[in-house]
């Protein structure tokens, strides 16, 4: 069944290579992908999948593909993403990403007759921004899968590992405008609440864990020099290792706002201007299991990279939160390259590119193979998953 699978995604790569090439060479930024997530949904339909292009709650681009045996079964989902960078397109291989996930299905779906259970392929936007993996996590919609499975495009193969829980906060003040030389004192100056904020959040940062992260900038900040600024406003990233370590830093970050609001008379109002992202818990046995399909593929051992440490943060995480999902990275190019540069772009729209992702697609199938041929793999990940919920 495994050749079965590999000849199946072979067989269709001109397609797959026409989808990847359509969506690199036409970037829609997230929530705006609509020729992406058409062609990727008729893509699945064309291979006899049920796709709802409507799905509640969720955005206009977002999809649920699947494909059912009729028989019990190993409940499977594969990730799309397909959203572009502003001014670089798909510098971070959303092209490469959402084709991927269409190939490892159309690949696995070609064996689910004999293996039973169902195969779902998840179309989900904004992964940059707003992404709709948060929501679709939140309205339960991978709690039945037994694996969430997705490659990211990478210089290098490089295992799944964690990520940073994250908030979004923006702060915006709200002063009174003067004339600030005739008049200072009858001014409320809001940008002046701002820049506090940012010198207790300095100040905050020497009593946090080394692994937060927080950064901001500062989008309004007045119009000109000689007018007290009646409306300025900033923005933070606050990352951390967990979702237990963001929530009460979060939270000190907002205070630092409160204070400044207090001590400038400015009134204040906070808001999260993206979703939150939870940490990536990659599940160590489906990981270990995909780890395998690549070197049964012919990747050398010394070629496979643990992960250090997360950097980043993923919507993906709140996926793991819900469900056994793994979040590892394919190589696509020879040359040590770095996501959102125009040089990674053009590495995602390569034929060295399109090779690493035909070769990830490959490598999810099987994985999805052995865990459905595996009752035991499938109850060992379940443990697994479930055990890192109950320390939480």
């Amino acid at each position: 069944m495994k050749e079965i699978i590999q000849q199946h995604i072979d067989a269709n790569q001109e397609t797959f290579f026409e989808v990847s090439q359509f969506i690199g060479h036409h970037p829609e930024l997230g929530n705006e992908e609509f020729q992406a997530s058409s062609l990727l949904s008729d893509t699945l339909k064309a291979h006899g999948f049920e796709v709802n292009n409507n799905v509640e709650n969720q955005p206009e681009t977002a999809f649920i593909a699947v494909k059912s045996s009729g028989k019990p079964g190993a409940e499977i989902g594969f990730m799309c993403e397909y959203d572009a960078l502003p001014g670089i397109g798909h510098a971070c291989g959303h092209n490469l990403i959402g084709t991927q996930g269409i190939a490892a299905a159309i690949g696995y779906a070609a064996v689910l007759d004999e293996v039973g259970g169902s195969v779902y392929v998840y179309g989900t936007p904004a992964e940059e921004t707003n992404g709709a993996k948060v929501t679709m996590a939140e309205d339960g919609i991978f709690d039945h899968l037994d694996a969430a499975l997705m490659a990211h495009p990478s210089s290098e193969f490089v295992k799944s590992g964690t990520s940073l829980a994250m908030d979004a906060l923006e702060f915006s003040f709200y002063g009174k405008t003067a004339h600030a030389a005739a008049a200072p004192e009858e001014g409320i100056n809001a940008l002046d609440a701002v820049l506090q904020t940012f010198q207790s959040i300095n100040a905050l940062r020497q009593h946090v864990t080394d692994d937060v992260r927080i950064h901001g900038i500062i989008p309004n900040g007045g119009s000109a020099a000689n007018v007290v600024p009646e409306f300025a406003s900033a923005q933070f990233y606050v990352r951390a290792d967990s979702r237990q370590t963001v929530n009460p830093v979060a939270e000190k970050v907002k205070n630092c706002a409160r204070a400044a609001a207090l001590a400038t008379g400015a009134q204040l109002e906070i808001n999260n201007y993206e979703y939150s992202y939870d940490d990536m818990r990659t599940n160590a046995a489906l990981s270990d299991l995909f780890t395998k399909q690549l070197l049964a593929l012919g990747v050398p051992a010394e070629e496979i990279y643990e992960q250090e440490s997360g950097s980043g943060s993923l919507d993906m995480g709140n996926v793991s939160q819900r469900c056994p999902s793994i979040h590892p990275y394919i190589k696509i190019t020879s040359k040590p390259l770095t996501p959102h540069t125009v040089e990674f772009r053009d590495a995602a729209l390569s034929e060295e590119g399109f090779a690493g992702m035909m070769l990830g697609a490959k490598a999810l199938a099987l994985t999805a193979l052995d865990i459905t041929q595996n009752p035991d793999m499938r109850a060992k990940i379940k443990q697994e998953f479930q055990g890192v919920l109950s320390m939480n």
